[in-house]
């Protein structure tokens, strides 16, 4: 019996500095997704759960009785439902479900939980899942099984649910996968070799799959997103300040100086303003409030207005401005439409620039009634004029958004960006 308590105290201490190892990891790092959170209250739990493990494997070297195996088992079958759902909980936190879906599977969740804590607590007066010999032996009952009925349904649902999320990609597939798979591997191998924490060791092996092949990897995935998302906002930011618009502006403002001095300040103040926000783009990494792009946008139309007088014609219907957005990503599609769309027409046209909002969505439409455009050109275009798929790049990145198109020949075109809420 020995070597059992050896074993299995051994296998705690690791996985508890294991464990440790990964709390500490999250605690010191910045900026911290949501899912991260999630995953620490895990990890700390377990770390709890181990602990208590260890104590009782101890414990049991000098002093055991009915009451205290008893006592330790039915914490340790709680403590069991405890770690599956906050497991659940972390699941819910990194797939992408529906608002809807992720509320039906969190009540399923917190129900059957419930369920099983109670019941793991009449198991001390009924011995319906196990219950101690008088000389304090763990004497499992023939219905023992049973007491897995609660994690054995929300792993399953696990599997389901991310196997099926074209979302994750085959390594998240599998990690999770893992988790959920190798704690029935684990109750065959006990059965086998009784006496010994499998289950623990499983634990361990399954948590570190999880870290790794999930967390750790969603990291460097997040890394290069980001280095991506800043290579695509220097590609914007250059493709902004291009020379001829910089001559036009300044030969635009020479010729004011001299007809029209008051504007020619104000035109001067514009193109300052106009600079400063596309250089500081370079160094910006996080969203900023719609706001400050539309105050971009009407800095950028205020100097094209100055070149091209009444041929330009922009209309703003700002239901909702309380969102953010991605630097440089809806100012650019104004531009478009003006230079690509409305301009091509000798008399010019009108850009309407609409928000609104539904349940989950904040949406920005920006339309014209320019030369519009066939969509079998769109590669070719984006290639030569829009830059659009390093905008919608990022803004599906940075925020979880998309960006739909649509556009005729001789009627215009139409860009609906959505920003999902959550």
């Amino acid at each position: 019996m020995l070597g059992n308590e050896i074993f299995n105290a051994t296998v705690c201490i690791i996985g508890i500095a294991i464990l440790l190892i990964h709390v500490i990891n999250l605690l010191i790092k910045k900026n911290k997704r949501k899912d991260e959170m999630r995953l620490m209250d895990f990890l700390i739990f377990t770390v709890v759960h181990f602990s208590t493990y260890l104590a009782y494997t101890l414990l049991k070297l000098s002093y055991t009785s009915y009451s205290c195996t008893l006592g330790f088992y039915t914490a340790f079958y709680i403590f069991n439902n405890i770690e599956a759902l906050l497991f659940f909980i972390y699941v819910l936190s990194y797939i992408s479900l529906q608002d809807k879906t992720k509320k039906i599977l969190s009540i399923v969740n917190l129900s059957l939980f419930a369920v099983y804590v109670v019941l793991d607590i009449v198991n001390i007066f009924t011995g319906i899942f196990f219950t101690a010999g008088t000389n304090g032996e763990y004497l499992r009952s023939k219905t023992m099984f049973f007491s897995q009925g609660y994690q054995l349904v929300m792993f399953a649902i696990t599997v389901i649910f991310t196997m099926f999320n074209k979302k994750l990609v085959i390594r998240e597939k599998i990690a999770f996968s893992m988790y959920c798979l190798l704690p029935l591997v684990a109750i065959v191998l006990q059965n086998r070799f009784k006496g010994y924490a499998i289950a623990y060791l499983s634990i361990i092996v399954a948590i570190e799959i999880l870290f790794f092949f999930v967390n750790v990897s969603k990291n460097i995935q997040l890394a290069q997103e980001q280095e991506k998302n800043k290579e695509a906002q220097i590609r914007i930011m250059m493709s902004q300040i291009q020379p001829h618009f910089i001559y036009n502006s300044l030969s635009s403002i020479s010729t004011l100086i001299a007809i029209n001095p008051p504007k020619a300040q104000k035109t001067l103040d514009n193109f300052t303003e106009y600079l400063r926000a596309n250089i500081s783009s370079l160094t910006e990494t996080k969203l900023i409030p719609f706001e400050d792009e539309l105050r971009h946008i009407r800095t950028y139309v205020s100097l094209e207005k100055v070149r091209f007088n009444d041929r330009i014609n922009v209309e703003y219907d700002i239901e909702t401005k309380d969102f953010y957005v991605p630097p440089l990503s809806l100012q650019p599609i104004v531009e478009n439409a003006i230079k690509h769309g409305i301009l091509k027409k000798v008399e010019g046209g009108t850009v309407t620039l609409k928000t609104y909002e539904t349940n989950n969505t904040y949406i920005v439409e920006i339309s014209d009634d320019g030369v519009g455009f066939n969509a079998d050109e769109y590669e070719d275009l984006d290639n030569k004029h829009f830059g659009i798929n390093n905008i919608k790049h990022r803004i599906k990145n940075m925020c979880n958004g998309d960006i739909l198109i649509k556009s005729q020949v001789g009627v215009g075109t139409k860009v609906v960006v959505m920003f999902f809420k959550k």
